[in-house]
């Protein structure tokens, strides 16, 4: 018996950068015949491939996402197709029998059986508000790389700033290093006169932090890195009022994870709607949703021996996120469900594994909250480690019971 055919007429597309290789396959009476056809990527061939689609009668269409080319061709085809974006490890064809054509009806031929599983991709004005909220994260690591290489001059130049004040690029110590810079040979500083607040109580070791010598080459590097850095948090001032007016429509759920534990920034839910979108029913289960963010140990058994079991890799911009925020609530007593539950896990699975195990506790409420438009509840955490009143437990409530407290289970032989 061969498989099903879910997809009488479908469409394989082979992406490239400047070109992308389209196959439909026709299946009538179990009998596939196809149609090949490659199309340049300008929008005008772009434009030529959805007519050759429409043309066919074809609305079932497969790409694998290689690189940012997949994206004009989704664009292109979204009002049209239903178009499944795949992973390549999805699609990959046989090393040695491998052409572009080949490859295009290899995808076609796995996805007219329903053998692909599609990738999240959420609607435009959340990719866009997507792409937005990783350039800004992009320009908050530029800007820590400033912060490091101007206190990198600092300690060539035996400048020790950073062991006295706590922000390098605070008000004070910039006007140290101002003043410092105009007369770099000859410093005449007057200490008191440049800071303020509860600075006037290091006086002393100011004093003692700014006798160095910079040299003029390091003059020159660090004037270069202060006018970088200041153009680079104008840009991301702008970026942020970009952000802000982009996110203007989705004020409900925004102001709903705010009241998630840890998450004080508003451009903290924003990057979480960014990345998983607003509309949860594209998501089956919160477990997908965690295995989507790559919060979930990986299955990876054979011949009845499980191998690695790590986390995958997948969700390298909102999975650093949540954990960020996993550790901000770990280290607060203002939530004791979920330190507690941190507190357990680090005691027999050590730091790592737990700050995994809350980040995943996390984006488990978050997808619930989002899925009924309900704020967080404490309540619900603090009922489910509640114990039965009862002195007697059901078998599955003691088995649980013992895992909780770190007990492995072993599984008795049958008599």
């Amino acid at each position: 018996m061969g498989l099903k055919i879910v997809y009488p007429i479908c469409c394989g597309i082979d992406v490239h950068k400047t070109f992308v290789v389209a196959c439909i396959a026709s299946t009538d009476n179990g009998v596939t015949t196809y149609k090949r056809h490659r199309f340049s990527t300008y929008t005008k061939g772009l434009r030529e491939l959805s007519q050759w689609l429409c043309e066919n009668n074809c609305k079932d269409v497969c790409m694998e996402s290689t690189g940012k080319y997949w994206i004009p061709v989704f664009n292109m085809l979204e009002d049209s197709c239903n178009i499944t974006v795949a992973h390549p490890k999805y699609v990959k064809a046989i090393q040695g029998k491998k052409t572009d054509k080949k490859d295009a009806k290899w995808m076609a031929d796995l996805f007219k059986h329903d053998l692909v599983p599609g990738s999240f991709i959420p609607p435009s004005d959340i990719r866009h508000l997507r792409d937005l909220m990783r350039y800004r994260t992009k320009l908050t690591n530029m800007i820590a790389s400033e912060k490091n290489r101007l206190q990198n001059s600092l300690s060539v130049s035996n400048i020790q700033l950073g062991s006295v004040v706590s922000d390098t690029l605070g008000k004070s110590s910039m006007n140290i290093i101002q003043k410092l810079l105009q007369d770099p040979e000859n410093p005449h500083l007057d200490i008191p006169s440049l800071i303020h607040g509860s600075m006037k109580d290091k006086i002393p070791e100011l004093e003692l932090a700014v006798d160095g010598f910079i040299t003029p080459e390091q003059v020159g590097k660090i004037r270069v890195i202060l006018n970088h850095y200041k153009y680079l948090k104008h840009c991301k001032d702008e970026l942020e009022q970009l952000i802000l007016s982009l996110a203007e429509p989705y004020t409900e759920e925004i102001n709903l994870l705010l009241t998630v534990p840890s998450i004080k920034s508003i451009f903290t839910a924003i990057g979480i709607i960014s990345e998983i979108g607003v509309n949860m029913d594209e998501f089956p289960s919160a477990k997908h949703v965690c295995s989507w963010a790559g919060l979930t140990p990986t299955n990876n058994e054979s011949a009845g021996k499980k191998k690695s079991v790590k986390i995958s890799r997948a969700g390298v911009y909102i999975k650093p996120l949540l954990v960020q925020c996993a550790n901000g609530v770990a280290k607060s007593d203002k939530h004791p469900e979920i330190r507690n539950r941190y507190l357990s896990i680090k005691k027999r699975r050590g730091h790592k594994r737990a700050i995994i195990a809350i980040a995943r506790m996390l984006l488990t409420a978050i997808y619930h909250i989002l899925k009924k438009k309900e704020p967080y509840n404490p309540e619900l955490y603090k009922k489910s480690e509640v114990l039965p009143a009862s002195r007697e437990l059901t078998v599955e409530q003691a088995i649980a019971l013992a895992k909780s407290q770190g007990f492995k289970i072993k599984e008795q032989p049958a008599t």
